[in-house]
């Protein structure tokens, strides 16, 4: 699997993530300079739209920045999460393809869960597929 990833800071639980993705074999997208969190948001997003990834992952001090900022790339759905379950639900319910982390409020162990549980969930809850196609009308 390809992942877009950019963090706009590095410690320890984006190491975590990136190390986590590198070990399950994936390759790892990222741009090429450090960037602003806005710019790395679009960089992540764009890939995602762009074919050059299949999921991206940002993360910020909040995760929210890098979030709000993939979201305005159309055709991203990003999600903030901070916990197994809310990643798989963003995946099931929202077919989320961009998963958004605090990298200051979240331990690097509970990172890769949100990380693992986000990537685990491949497929959206058929159920939800109106309500996911409704996110796209403008």
């Amino acid at each position: 699997m390809r992942v877009a990833f950019a963090s706009d800071d590095e410690n320890d639980t984006t190491r975590a993530v990136v190390a986590s993705l590198t070990e399950a074999g994936h390759e790892i997208i990222r741009p090429d300079a450090p960037e602003s969190w806005p710019d790395l948001g679009r960089f992540v997003g764009q890939s995602v739209v762009d074919g050059r990834a299949d999921y991206g992952v940002v993360m910020c001090w909040t995760g929210t920045g890098t979030a709000i900022a993939a979201n305005k790339v159309p055709g991203v759905r990003a999600a903030l999460a901070w916990d197994p379950w809310i990643a798989r639900g963003a995946r099931l319910w929202n077919d989320a393809n961009v998963l958004a982390m605090s990298l200051k409020r979240l331990a690097p162990d509970v990172a890769v869960e949100v990380l693992q549980a986000f990537l685990d969930t491949t497929e959206p809850d058929p159920d939800e597929a109106g309500n996911i196609a409704a996110i796209e009308k403008r």
